[in-house]
């Protein structure tokens, strides 16, 4: 099923030096942006992460250290790639745990603010577990009934993520809205303050620690009772939009 769709919308996929939210960088990003009359643009980069490629990640996508060391890195293409993507929703294949807080992580680090908060987030996997309850390969078997050539090249998996939104359309018609705004909200799982999932909001729509001695606790009641805790956090191994989203709620105490 065609996407219907108000804005365009960006398919993506990347391949990094590790499965660390909060230190491990893009060596390889596919992007295909879908607009609202169907048509695409596809663009994919290696990237030099400045960093080593850890063996369990070559042996995943096959990319070593010297495959990008001539590449550019990341800072060198954010500006472009942000303007290419203003105004666009997002969807990957598990992108809402890991590609979309990577790809933030690099662009804060780049010194450019690309407010994901701002767009439309559709996980594929989220339908696909949701929907059957399992890779991307299998899901790519399920719905379209092929096999997934070059699984783990990034626009191998881009394109198959595209495609297998359209197929879960058809195949879920009478469950599913070819909404952006309703497969976002459906493609959720817990509502995250920040990407990494350290801070999400309760049932009450406040934000509470997702982890540790403090899990369950609102931030706001553990930085009054534990103010030495915000300065842990800040100092620790968070990502940079951990401490950013930590800041915010730190800032808002202050002003009441």
């Amino acid at each position: 099923m065609k996407l219907a769709l108000k804005n365009p919308i960006i398919f993506f996929d990347i391949e990094s030096t590790g499965l660390n939210v909060a230190t491990d960088r893009i060596v390889e990003i596919s992007m295909v942006k879908v607009m609202p009359d169907g048509t695409t643009d596809i663009k994919t980069r290696r990237i030099n992460p400045t960093i080593h490629i850890s063996e369990e990640a070559t042996r995943i996508h096959g990319i070593h250290d010297e495959d990008v060391k001539d590449c550019p890195t990341f800072k060198q293409i954010a500006k472009s790639l942000a303007a290419w993507m203003e105004g666009c929703d997002i969807a990957g294949y598990n992108s809402n745990k890991f590609d979309i807080p990577v790809l933030y992580e690099e662009f804060l680090r780049a010194g450019v603010d690309f407010d994901f908060r701002r767009r439309k987030l559709v996980d594929v996997q989220n339908i696909f577990h949701k929907m059957e309850q399992r890779t991307l390969s299998a899901a790519y078997k399920f719905y379209c009934h092929k096999d997934l050539e070059h699984a783990h090249s990034a626009q191998a998996d881009t394109m198959a993520t595209y495609e297998i939104l359209q197929a879960q359309l058809d195949k879920y018609q009478e469950t599913l809205q070819n909404d952006i705004g309703f497969l976002a909200e459906f493609s959720s799982k817990t509502k995250f303050a920040d990407y990494a999932g350290r801070i999400i909001y309760n049932e009450h729509d406040v934000p509470v620690f997702n982890f540790g001695k403090h899990k369950g606790k609102s931030v706001e009641e553990v930085l009054r009772k534990e103010p030495s805790y915000y300065s842990w956090m800040m100092n620790g191994d968070f990502t940079l939009d951990t401490k950013k989203v930590l800041t915010e709620i730190k800032l808002k105490m202050s002003a009441k």
